[in-house]
């Protein structure tokens, strides 16, 4: 997992202990000083909403439990794709995408992250300038051609 993903995940998790979580308790105190638990909405719904919190913050926890951060800003530079790596790339109609990859649980196409485990992902990894990457998708075959290969921090982010 990239450095950022990690944070990223840490922030959320940071964010629902120490904000989310809190009001939803004091939300649920309150209500319960209400009377009858059985039939208060807001008591049972604050309730809902603790668990709801509670078992997305085990689901986070555990997925950075025992995970490997990779800080894509320091990684050796490399002539293939690997992990990590900021790769150019153009279609068959002339359009040219940068992507980062990176690991399946922060990818965000809107953002350019793509899943080393996607087809795209895969299809390019280990891949060299100049090659061309086949991916089939559901809209049929397509074909990009590796411009650019770049480890390190982004350089658009730096502007």
């Amino acid at each position: 997992m990239t450095k950022q993903g990690y944070d990223e995940i840490q922030a959320e998790i940071n964010r629902l202990w120490t904000v989310e979580r809190p009001e939803v308790v004091e939300e649920c105190y309150e209500a319960a000083q209400l009377g009858d638990r059985s039939e208060n909405a807001a008591y049972i719904y604050g309730k809902k909403r603790l668990r709801q919190i509670d078992s997305r913050l085990g689901f986070l926890r555990a997925k950075v439990k025992e995970v490997v951060i990779v800080n894509t800003d320091f990684l050796p530079d490399s002539d293939r794709v690997e992990f990590g790596a900021l790769v150019t790339m153009e279609d068959d109609n002339g359009d040219s995408r940068t992507i980062r990859l990176v690991d399946q649980d922060e990818s965000d196409p809107k953002r350019n992250r793509i899943s080393v485990q996607s087809p795209v992902g895969r299809a390019l990894l280990g891949k060299l300038e100049g090659d061309i990457a086949e991916v089939e998708l559901p809209k049929g075959k397509v074909e990009y051609e590796i411009i650019a290969i770049h480890y390190g921090p982004d350089p658009k982010e730096s502007e």
